[in-house]
């Protein structure tokens, strides 16, 4: 059986985002989840739903990666009832010639076993000067969609 322990929850998610194990990942979510990702980017929202987080913004990462680069690592978590914070590192080669090397907060909600919320931290003009180098600094994106290659 699965644990609906919060924490073994978010652990499990993010070793199958590292693992690519995309049935563990859809199933990690309550099927209404949010996943607000502040800031002014064009990726910058609050994301609704199950399939929108997966499929769109997660998803939508892929065609701005080299394929079979990216490398997740968990760095630790901290739980308290049904919130977990999680703290990652991301890493890839982007199809724009450069280097994705970031760390991560997410502050996730888990209820019954399912991921129902997450607001993700972190370093947006890294975020912005790798993955969507096009876009000039200072400048709002928010509902433009990404450029890619």
């Amino acid at each position: 059986m699965t644990s609906t322990d919060p924490r073994a929850v978010v652990v499990r998610y993010v070793e199958a985002v590292r693992d690519g194990d995309a049935e563990t990942v859809h199933d990690s979510f309550a099927p209404d989840a949010t996943w607000h990702y502040p800031g002014d980017l064009p990726i910058s929202k609050v994301w609704r739903g199950r399939d929108e987080i997966i499929d769109d913004f997660l998803g939508g990462m892929g065609p701005l990666l080299v394929p079979g680069t990216l490398e997740i690592a968990l760095v630790g978590t901290i739980a308290e009832g049904d919130r977990v914070v999680a703290e990652w590192t991301s890493r890839a080669e982007t199809v724009f010639g450069g280097t994705y090397d970031n760390r991560c907060i997410g502050v996730y909600t888990v209820r019954d076993g399912r991921i129902t919320g997450v607001v993700e931290y972190t370093d947006t003009r890294h975020v912005a000067a790798t993955l969507f180098p096009d876009l000039s600094p200072g400048h709002d994106v928010r509902g433009t969609a990404p450029k890619l290659p």
